[in-house]
């Protein structure tokens, strides 16, 4: 019935030094629940910050309207509030603030209840240097991979 969802931020593994994991809850409305589930989201270009009152949003996050959604449908690029235990959510502000961190979404999915979860990582950015030294690994692996494809 239904297939499984995985839209996944390659951008932020290799801009990005990942340093901690955690899986929030999205709040979402009814027509974004269903333009996910069409896998018509896109999370590249977001980022997740605090608001004064210590809640943690994801912004930037594109989920296009609903096609049978009408006057009910939501804005594609709104801001959507994440659901994480007060303890994690302490954690994450108190890491963001003290060492200039910041937080990036790496994988929106649906689990087996049907809820959509967003995989969040704590990440500090990379200098230019890291990520060359990430293409040259890259580069590595294809072409290893390709002699061993001859090899065989």
């Amino acid at each position: 019935m239904q297939k499984n969802i995985n839209i996944q931020n390659k951008k932020a593994r290799f801009e990005y030094e990942i340093l901690d994991k955690y899986t929030a809850g999205i709040q979402l409305t009814g027509t974004e629940i269903k333009s996910i589930r069409q896998s018509k989201a896109r999370i590249t270009e977001s980022f997740c910050e605090f608001n004064d009152k210590g809640e943690l949003f994801v912004i930037n996050m594109y989920v296009e309207e609903y096609a049978y959604g009408n006057h009910y449908n939501h804005k594609p690029k709104s801001e959507r509030r994440l659901l994480l235990n007060k303890k994690e959510l302490k954690k994450l502000a108190k890491e963001v603030d003290v060492k200039g961190n910041t937080i990036v979404p790496l994988r929106l999915y649906i689990n087996e209840n049907g809820w959509a979860k967003l995989e969040i990582a704590l990440a500090k950015g990379k200098k230019v240097h890291d990520k060359r030294q990430t293409m040259k690994d890259r580069d590595n692996k294809k072409s290893l991979a390709r002699i061993k494809k001859n090899f065989n």
